[in-house]
């Protein structure tokens, strides 16, 4: 059998999960959190007054953290792509449903009000430039990405492992500099968000664990895979109006990396992280070439250590067309 059927067997074997699995990790529309939970009631008498102290405080949060804010709503922006991506693996029923696509379609709805949230606030905020944001989001959604994964399940559970978690860690940071700088309620935002992405990574990683149980050489090989080509965040494709992609992210990297939010050492304690949940070093009956794919990952986090160690930030900021100087 070739290991695309194989791989398909297992989306199979696992479907009949899914639905409980979505009951464990997801939250029904009439309980979970809306944007409108955070925003000004436009249907209020205070709803003006509401919106200038939104802007009296974001005056005292730094260039540096409206560039970040900007960058962690723009990926969350592009959520069609990632929905139709998933919607491609195989396995997932695009056109004859099944729980798979059950899960992208309730997951997509759950991830579509994180974009919804912030969007909305930096436009109330009065300190960027929505123009220039807007334009940055329809680049990274007209543009597409590949982010690696091909059609297969494997690959794209340990991205979407890897991603909730490092989104997790972003949007928690901002909500902590937030809190530090008097924003109550931008942190709690950020907070809440940051839980849903935490939530989400704990059923990515769920996923992963059932395949590691039916067919552990593979998997093992897909995360192999996955961290040889290290995984490529959503943010990577970055790009400004008149931009080059590649300048766009490596500057709001350095500026995530220059003010604590999303740093190469995070990158590494992730993959730890990943490592220990999905407990590799006692992971049996695999064949050769998975047991060396092993050994390569256990030693791996040491050896990315050792280079994030080395890197050097730029101390000044890069002038994006996102935000105005402060």
């Amino acid at each position: 059998m070739s290991l695309k059927n194989v791989r398909l067997e297992v989306m199979q074997h696992l479907e009949k999960d899914v639905d409980s699995l979505i009951e464990k990790y997801l939250i029904p529309v009439d309980s979970i959190w809306q944007p409108t939970d955070f925003l000004p009631n436009s249907e209020s008498e205070k709803f003006y007054d509401e919106v200038r102290e939104i802007r009296e405080l974001s005056k005292e949060l730094p260039y540096d953290f409206w560039v970040v804010l900007v960058g962690d709503m723009i990926t969350e922006e592009a959520l069609p792509t990632y929905e139709s991506w998933l919607m491609d693996v195989e396995g997932v029923g695009q056109v004859e449903r099944n729980a798979w696509s059950k899960w992208v379609r309730h997951w997509t709805a759950e991830e579509n009000r994180h974009g919804d949230v912030l969007n909305k606030y930096l436009y109330l905020s009065g300190r960027v430039n929505m123009r220039e944001i807007e334009k940055t989001t329809q680049h990274l959604i007209a543009d597409g990405f590949d982010i690696g994964t091909d059609r297969d399940p494997y690959k794209n559970f340990v991205y979407t492992s890897f991603q909730e978690l490092a989104t997790y860690i972003s949007h928690n940071r901002v909500a902590k500099i937030a809190k530090e700088k008097g924003n109550k309620q931008l942190a709690k935002m950020c907070r809440i968000i940051s839980g849903d992405e935490m939530r989400h990574h704990h059923a990515y990683a769920e996923f992963v664990e059932r395949i590691f149980t039916v067919d552990p050489s593979q998997m093992m090989m897909a995360f192999h895979y996955m961290m040889k080509q290290k995984i490529a965040m959503p943010a990577h494709f970055l790009r400004e109006s008149g931009g080059k992609i590649s300048t766009a992210f490596e500057e709001f990297s350095n500026t995530a990396q220059r003010i604590g939010v999303y740093t190469s050492a995070d990158y590494v304690d992730i993959l730890q992280k990943l490592i220990e949940r999905w407990d590799i070093a006692n992971i049996k009956d695999l064949s050769d070439e998975a047991e060396k794919a092993r050994d390569y990952l256990m030693k791996l986090p040491a050896r990315m250590m050792r280079l994030a160690e080395r890197m050097k930030i730029p101390e000044n900021s890069y002038q994006f067309k996102w935000v105005e100087p402060a």
